[in-house]
């Protein structure tokens, strides 16, 4: 069992912790309030927010790395929040590790995205509005990472959940934007139920959500109720982090405008299941089942989510599932327990840096291109935007974990983690894992072929707008962050791990890597590498093969085989969900309105009528006639004389 660390006070520039989130906050609240009077400057309020909460994170940061590391854990206190009977939660920040890598990671890239939307948004009548949003999210991602209670954490966690539905539905106009908004946020309440569920189980069980004090006495839970509050905490996840079998969600979010995509799919809200589950160790390594479920999860999500993406022409579309199955990568590692929890967090500070540089560059292509997402009326891009080309092809090597790229020493980790899982669950964790690299490899190639590469197909098409295709390199604003996600594409994979440098940082949250012996594992450590990677090349190769070396068809052919069907439309998984939880839940509501509407209805109103009609009736013998009343008495005192008279004489 982990060792809990002692938790002090935090001093220093640790106590303006609460500066992370609240200046995001501000910039939302002003933007929001002085609505079109802040069009003109709104955006650099935006961008200079979000930088001044990353400078003092990395300020904090700073004075975090020069303590010994039993005394890197604190917590601020700000106000007591909630004091009902017995429960107290406090409104407080726990600044450890982990919670600061997040909050390095949410505003570093989150300043990028934000300086790289002024040039995106240039000339988009809802820029202000846009930015306003974008704080919004980020002040809540911050407040979910770094509460020191599941409480605040679930405040963090549906403020996300609303910002992102704002952010998708940008464009309200658009049936699409909105359809798909509204999706994200069904689909995410459903994760949001398994939370809070998980939460209500601690309080009942531990009479306390505070971290520390759960993760104590975690020891105290029986196993069923161990078990069943692992499996809710990874439903929460499921959902935040677009898994199986809440993973649809995530594809279609990219109706949003593209910095959004490259907001929630790299740096924050998909990597937030990955967050809780890793907050949550001191709980899954107490139940084997738990993670045993988290890492077959993990498992089954990175291969769904690569074999969909071989199919899609929207390079929007490639991305996006692509990130469903990279998310898949860092579920599977922190469902191996301490042998990979530090594993799945250096592949998701990776996964920030390219993918946010992939989403960045497929938003500059589309800049370029009238916003055209479809590959096909693309082709040889190269020639005529040099930087987004050689800043997004870093990021497809990062991706496919070529070496000495960030993807290589991060996913290939976690590949060979996977492997030494041990007995059957060695060969399934690692083979589906390894597969997964190289359909990984098959369907960014056949990007990068359809995009920079081969003929310009544009000359022959238009945009559904009817106008031609005019590319051309982006502003810097736009190009500078692309360029420092490059580099960090380049480096973060070997600044991270080497000395395992990121996994000693971790210690305090996630307690000591675990490495298992040599030979204990499915495979050799020697061999998993050139494994990896002559599947990596092998899928590299077939995808020029298959497209890189033949023409591409403007249009998609119509006559395809069933596979490709099926893999065009998502495997049936909307239909799968559609089936098997859509229409017997609307079904099961349906009946429900109808037993409240013929049966509990029903009764209250018959019971009413029943009362109006005999009041009704009663009514009649009110009629103001002296004879009428007279009669009634006379009637009356001859029943109640026989009446007397039977019981006398019986």
């Amino acid at each position: 069992m982990t060792e809990l660390p002692e938790i002090g006070a935090a001093t220093g520039v640790a106590s303006l912790a609460w500066l992370l989130f609240v200046l995001p906050a501000l910039g939302a609240l002003v933007l929001f309030v002085l609505g079109r009077r802040a069009d003109r400057w709104g955006h650099w309020l935006g961008v200079l927010t979000v930088v001044a909460s990353f400078v003092v994170g990395l300020l904090i940061f700073i004075e975090t790395t020069g303590l010994p590391e039993d005394q890197r854990t604190r917590e601020l206190s700000l106000f007591e929040w909630i004091g009902v009977g017995g429960l107290h939660v406090d409104f407080g920040l726990r600044l450890d590790p982990l919670s600061l890598t997040f909050v390095l990671l949410i505003t570093g890239v989150g300043s990028l995205i934000h300086i790289y939307s002024t040039g995106y948004m240039s000339h988009d009548p809802g820029r202000r509005r846009f930015f306003a949003q974008l704080n919004l999210f980020v002040a809540a991602m911050l407040v979910l990472v770094l509460g020191n209670n599941f409480v605040m954490l679930y405040l963090g966690w549906e403020g996300v959940g609303l910002a992102s539905y704002l952010l998708i539905g940008f464009y309200q106009a658009r049936p699409a934007a909105a359809t798909a908004a509204k999706k994200a946020f069904v689909m995410n309440r459903v994760g949001d139920v398994g939370l809070a569920i998980a939460i209500f189980l601690l309080w009942t069980n531990l009479g306390t959500i505070q971290y520390s004090e759960v993760f104590a006495r975690a020891g105290e839970l029986s196993t069923p109720v161990l078990v069943t509050v692992t499996i809710m905490l990874l439903l929460g996840a499921c959902g935040k982090s677009g898994q199986f079998p809440l993973q649809a969600w995530l594809p279609d979010a990219m109706e949003g405008p593209t910095p959004v995509s490259a907001l929630i799919h790299a740096a924050t809200m998909v990597t937030a299941g990955v967050y809780l589950i890793a907050r949550a160790n001191p709980l899954y390594n107490l139940t084997e089942t738990g993670r045993l479920i988290v890492a077959l999860i993990g498992v089954i999500t990175l291969t769904l989510g690569a074999i969909i993406g071989c199919a899609k022409d929207d390079i929007k579309k490639v991305l996006a599932y692509s990130t469903v199955s990279q998310i898949g990568y860092m579920i599977l590692a922190v469902g191996l327990g301490p042998a990979g929890y530090a594993l799945g967090i250096t592949h998701l500070l990776t996964h920030g840096f390219f993918k946010a540089g992939l989403f960045l560059g497929a938003g500059s292509i589309m800049h370029a291109m009238n916003d055209t997402v479809d590959m096909r009326h693309y082709g040889g891009l190269f020639k005529y935007m040099k930087i987004t080309s050689v800043t997004f092809l870093l990021g497809y090597l990062a991706l496919i974990g070529i070496p000495p790229f960030a993807g290589y020493f991060s996913k290939d980790a976690i590949i060979e983690a996977a492997f030494d899982a041990g007995g059957w669950q060695g060969w399934v964790f690692g083979g589906f894992a390894t597969l997964a690299a190289g359909l990984t490899a098959f369907y960014m190639t056949r990007l990068v072929c359809m995009t920079f590469f081969g003929e310009e197909r544009w000359r022959n098409v238009t945009s559904e707008d009817g106008r031609e295709y005019h590319p051309h390199e982006s502003p810097s604003s736009m190009t500078v962050p692309m360029i420092l996600l490059a580099v960090g594409s380049v480096a973060a994979g070997f600044v991270l791990t080497n000395g395992h440098l990121l996994a000693d940082w971790l210690v305090p949250s996630l307690g000591e890597l675990q490495e298992a012996e040599p030979g204990t594992g499915a495979l050799p450590h020697s061999v998993i590498p050139w494994l990896v990677l002559g599947c990596t090349v092998l899928g590299a190769l077939l995808a020029y093969v298959f497209v890189g070396r033949r023409p591409t068809p403007v249009e998609q052919p119509q006559e395809v085989s069933w596979p490709v069907r099926a893999v065009r439309n998502d495997l049936y998984t909307n239909a799968i969900n559609e089936a098997l939880f859509e229409k017997p839940g609307l079904a099961l509501t349906s009946a429900f309105v109808a037993t409240d509407d013929r049966g509990v209805d029903g009764v209250v109103n018959g019971t009413g009528s029943l009362l109006t009609g005999s009041s009704g009736l009663l009514r009649r013998l009110q009629t103001g006639f002296v004879r009428s009343y007279a009669l009634s008495m006379l009637g009356g005192s001859v029943l109640v004389v026989a009446a007397l008279l039977v019981v006398r004489f019986s």
